[in-house]
């Protein structure tokens, strides 16, 4: 079955696992139907990378910034040059706060997450977060940074949280963990969620779905992702592609790139 034009809102494509063979990751993902890849930079030592395969490549939309597991790979002067890169981006990100064991200090994460989240701000871009085991630190946080919009990647929080940050102008950003059989709680969270607010994401080479469980994950993987949420949602994956696509191209204002 043929769907509408997918977005992978979130895909390292830049990383040296697609190395061997990126033009033919590209092409299976035109072939299952993903027209656009929004792929965010996590370590500033690839800012270069990323942007000369985006600016190769009209499929891909570069967002910059410092994931917070990457802190110590920062120049002295990456903040100002930053906003030189986020000129051709379409979003800021990847950002946000890491409770994972070895992460760098954490008071130095949240520094370095506000200084990013007032540059997006400031220049009215949307952001892409990151949250590993600080989604309420992270949802308390924005709340200090009003008219402030993006999305949550990875989302796997309560549908409570999800409510507060949706209220908030966020979107959530829903990957193929739910597709395992072990994540109930997440797929009844998912059941619930108004889609208005939803896109999803591949986060390739990482987090493989159920289908390709322990393979590299790769774009065209996302319709694992489109259809597994049509099933939970008992609404035709087409309806839902259309509904993803018009989120995505909403939050990130792709339908104004040229």
């Amino acid at each position: 079955m043929r769907v509408p034009e997918l977005i992978d809102s979130h895909c390292h494509l830049d990383d040296a696992a697609f190395d061997p063979d990126r033009p033919d990751v590209l092409r299976r993902a035109r072939a299952a139907g993903v027209q656009k890849i929004i792929v965010p930079a996590y370590n500033p030592l690839f800012w270069p990378r990323l942007q000369q395969l985006c600016a190769r490549n009209v499929m891909l939309y570069p967002a910059y910034g410092v994931h917070p597991l990457y802190l110590h790979d920062c120049a002295s002067d990456w903040l100002e040059a930053l906003p030189v890169l986020l000129e051709q981006a379409v979003a800021l990100g990847e950002i946000g706060l890491d409770r994972s064991a070895n992460a760098p200090d954490h008071g130095a994460q949240v520094v370095c997450l506000k200084n990013q989240l007032q540059l997006a701000r400031e220049l009215g871009l949307p952001v892409i977060l990151h949250a590993r085991g600080t989604l309420e630190e992270l949802i308390l946080i924005l709340r200090t940074f009003p008219g402030l919009r993006g999305v949550v990647h990875s989302f796997s929080g309560s549908l409570v949280q999800a409510q507060r940050l949706m209220d908030s102008g966020f979107y959530l950003g829903l990957g193929a963990a739910f597709t395992h059989a072990r994540a109930l709680r997440l797929q009844a969270t998912i059941r619930s969620l108004p889609l208005q607010q939803v896109v999803i994401e591949t986060d390739a080479p990482w987090q493989s779905g159920a289908t390709f469980k322990g393979q590299r994950n790769e774009p065209a993987y996302l319709r694992e992702t489109l259809e597994a949420l049509a099933g939970l949602r008992e609404i035709p994956a087409r309806q839902l592609a259309e509904q993803l696509t018009r989120n995505t191209l909403s939050l990130f204002r792709l339908q104004e790139i040229v």
